[in-house]
């Protein structure tokens, strides 16, 4: 009865992502209203205490504009500091001056925590019919500091001292009454104690140093790849739901979640001829296949003649061959685990080697479907910023007139004639992977839903097409 009252209209799969569960801040202006946004705004210095999870921003001021008081800007700093600031350097005490310029040219930002408790806090977000959820960190809320006259007004009273110090005033006699305090026992003594632990805690707040660290505006790749971390990777609903209560909650919550640290083991190593030739045979087609990146079969027999073993035959190199490279369109490349080994971090912005096999496993797929490919076809499928996109189509391919990419070495109809059970084979390879590859080219259809508002999102997905069949794409291929 209750279901027929109530029914089911839609099941969306929710995932949890732990990528920035220790290091993700929402921060809240409450002193600014709806349309101003700092989006666009220059960030000169960031700081962060870690302990105390207290947040400090410098936003540039335009002191060029017309609503700008230069005057006024010149006073400010001139009270803040004492003096013309213009080009001075830190002082004896090590403290910086608060304007370098001489004028007020900044607006500084400083966070307090809204909430001691976000444990029932998380961010979501809901894109491509899937809702994914990130613990936050912290709630901090930024306002404007001003610092600047809490130093005019410490460096005034500082000289109104100086001067009372300097006047030889008589010695004035004062009546001075004694009192003896009674000892109140142990409630004064808990007090006492409580007191104690309460201060050395305030100052131990006050005394952790600020961290400097770095402001990636929004637009930036460095940006884009951290928000990525806010999606769920590696999510396979179907297995998940096999698993037995022990094993998923293991999986959810792995006892083991250090960061991955680069391994200085993953760097690729640098054979010389005399080295390549005391290699195994199957080692020397790893480390041939890697370097050149793509070669014929003909190529290969005659290189490793050449410079490893004038013995070799080609039944035992053919033999091998499929352990460490890919047969694509007659031609021979090496498998995505042989170019981006375990634990292998990019060197532009730090994207593991699992994201990079995936991302090239893709460009394997397409090219074997077709001639030609976009990079930012490649970029919309995978997800990857502009360098690493760059990084792995390089590896397989070059730039040809028309701003397109294509392999590396035509065709070779000649080999596949003479095996087509090799072609055979690695043919089911493609087809058992297709439904997968064609799922990453319908999200990038849909990833505009990201960039929307929830309301146009809710409209979309309950109008947007399903993804295409593996038959259809292949059809379409």
């Amino acid at each position: 009865m209750d279901d027929e009252e109530d029914p089911i209209v839609e099941e969306i799969p929710v995932f949890l992502s732990k990528n920035l569960q220790d290091s993700l801040y929402l921060f809240q202006y409450p002193t600014k209203t709806e349309l101003p946004n700092h989006d666009e705004s220059v960030i000169i210095n960031c700081c962060v205490k870690p302990f105390t999870q207290e947040v400090k921003v410098d936003f540039a001021l335009n002191i060029d504009s017309k609503h700008y008081d230069r005057f006024k800007g010149e006073q400010f700093a001139m009270a803040a500091d004492g003096k013309n600031t213009f080009g001075a350097g830190p002082t004896k005490g090590g403290e910086r001056p608060t304007y370098k310029r001489g004028i007020m040219d900044k607006q500084a930002y400083t966070s307090t925590r809204s909430l001691t408790d976000i444990s029932k806090y998380i961010v979501g977000i809901y894109t491509d019919k899937e809702v994914h959820l990130s613990p936050l960190t912290s709630i901090v809320q930024l306002r404007p500091a001003l610092n600047h006259f809490d130093k005019e007004d410490k460096r005034k009273k500082a000289e109104q001292k100086a001067q009372n110090d300097d006047v030889d005033d008589d010695e004035v006699l004062q009546q001075v009454t004694v009192k003896f305090a009674r000892d109140k026992g142990a409630a004064a003594k808990k007090t006492k104690e409580e007191r104690g632990t309460y201060d050395s805690f305030v100052q131990r707040i006050v005394d952790e140093p600020w961290c400097e660290t770095y402001w990636h505006a929004r637009a930036t790749p460095t940006a884009e790849l951290e928000r990525q971390k806010l999606y769920a990777t590696n999510h396979q609903s179907n297995l998940s739901l096999t698993l037995n209560p022990r094993d998923y909650l293991q999986k959810l919550l792995p006892y083991d979640e250090n960061v991955q640290q680069v391994d200085e083991s993953s760097v690729l190593p640098v054979y010389n001829r005399a080295m390549l030739k005391t290699m195994p045979l199957l080692d020397q087609l790893r480390v041939l296949l890697r370097d050149v990146r793509m070669l014929s079969f003909g190529d290969v027999l005659e290189i490793l003649a050449e410079q490893a073993d004038s013995h070799v035959t080609p039944d035992k190199v053919l033999a091998l061959l499929p352990q460490v490279g890919i047969l694509l369109n007659g031609n021979w490349v090496p498998k995505s685990e042989v170019v981006f080994p375990e634990k292998m971090l990019s060197h532009a912005n730090g994207v593991t080697a699992e994201q990079m096999i995936r991302a090239r496993d893709y460009i394997l797929y397409r090219f074997s479907r077709t001639a030609c490919l976009y990079r930012t076809q490649v970029m919309a499928a995978t997800q990857l910023p502009p360098a690493e996109t760059y990084d792995v189509l390089h590896t397989v391919a070059k730039v040809n007139s028309t701003k397109r990419w294509e392999l590396l070495l035509p065709p070779d109809k000649e080999f596949e004639q003479k095996h087509p059970e090799l072609v055979q084979r690695q043919e089911l390879h493609w087809r058992a992977s297709e439904q997968y590859y064609n799922e990453m080219d319908w999200a990038k259809e849909t990833k505009r839903v990201r960039k929307r508002s929830t309301r146009k999102s809710e409209s979309q997905s309950a109008t947007s097409m399903p993804p295409p069949t593996s038959t259809a794409a292949a059809a379409e291929a």
